[in-house]
């Protein structure tokens, strides 16, 4: 038979729930069932979602992606209609510890050739984060592209304040600085606001708790990944709807080397995309592929041609480390 792939974890995030709550309750109504039908069995894994887990979900649906793209002999993001070969990458950093490392790492990042850089502000005091934000654009210049995810840290006064900051240092986009439910506020700070809003990667529910934020104009950016969202099949579908609305889908880190590789083959079939996360540090968002997403000289990020997924998986290494086997 023809096997298909996925992974479960990130660098803070084990994988035990989710891989339990899969065996409990997503293997026993896919197992059997036509892998090529991944609409039906993706209605049938979303149905569930209130007993599993989203990243659960998203797991199965990349490898049944990787299934049919293996069947078929073609890359994933062909299979979804590719319309690109290639994309900018930004980098985003981890939590630093001062000022002047948010500056020296951004400007590494650029010397690096990577197309833009994203902080992860410290997000105890609003005020030292606009600090982190002017020393930021102090060190790569008035040129290079920046962003700020402030990971639903602010309250409304606050959020107002680092997007008026923000916005007057020419920041590209201004990421989830309210809490994921907190539509109301985003809808007000949009109104206040010029920089472009966006939210949420972790709004409860499948692609469809995407709607409300575009029928109210909560936002100009809808962001997401196969692992939190459930699967290439959710995110395309969202970037989808996204685009009926002429909004962009920014895709959000995958958490791990394999998810990243699906979310790579999204961002080739997404026409309104622009950008391709990778996390910093590094070191601890890679694991357990031969070779990982590399970017190259201009900045870029490249389709993967090989059917299916299309990573190698070091399952040396993995043997290696294994501590348990579900069956």
């Amino acid at each position: 038979g023809v096997d298909g792939h996925a992974f479960l974890g990130t660098s803070n995030r084990s994988a035990e729930l989710d891989a339990l709550s899969l065996m409990t309750y997503l293997k026993p109504v896919v197992m059997g069932q036509d892998p090529l039908a991944r609409e039906k069995l993706h209605e049938t894994m979303i149905f569930l979602q209130n007993n599993t887990t989203m990243r659960a979900i998203g797991a199965v649906d990349v490898a049944l992606w990787d299934i049919g793209g293996k069947v078929a002999g073609l890359p994933i993001y062909q299979m979804l209609g590719s319309y690109r070969e290639s994309i900018p990458a930004y980098v985003s950093s981890p939590r630093l510890a001062t000022v002047e490392d948010y500056a020296a790492e951004a400007a590494e990042m650029q010397a690096a050739g990577w197309a833009a850089y994203k902080i992860h502000p410290p997000a105890e005091d609003v005020y030292e984060d606009i600090e982190v934000c002017k020393a930021v654009r102090a060190a790569v210049g008035d040129d290079y592209q920046l962003m700020l995810d402030s990971i639903w840290a602010y309250d409304y006064p606050g959020a107002l304040r680092v997007g008026q900051a923000i916005q007057e240092l020419g920041y590209h986009w201004y990421e989830d600085p309210l809490a994921g439910d907190d539509i109301f506020n985003y809808v007000k700070l949009r109104q206040q606001l010029h920089i472009p809003l966006m939210a949420t990667e972790h709004s409860p529910g499948g692609f469809t708790a995407y709607a409300p934020w575009l029928v109210h104009q909560a936002t100009d950016y809808l962001r997401g990944d196969v692992a939190v969202k459930g699967g290439i099949t959710a995110v395309m579908k969202t970037a989808h709807l996204a685009e009926a609305f002429h909004v962009n889908y920014e895709i959000h880190h995958g958490g791990n080397s394999l998810m990243n590789v699906a979310n790579l083959h999204c961002a080739m079939a997404i026409k309104n995309t622009e950008m391709f996360e990778v996390l910093l540090p590094s070191e601890l968002q890679k694991y357990g592929l031969v070779k990982d997403i590399e970017h190259d000289e201009n900045g870029h990020v490249h389709a993967i041609k090989e059917p299916g997924l299309g990573a190698q998986i070091d399952f040396d290494l993995i043997e290696s480390n294994k501590v348990a086997v579900m069956s």
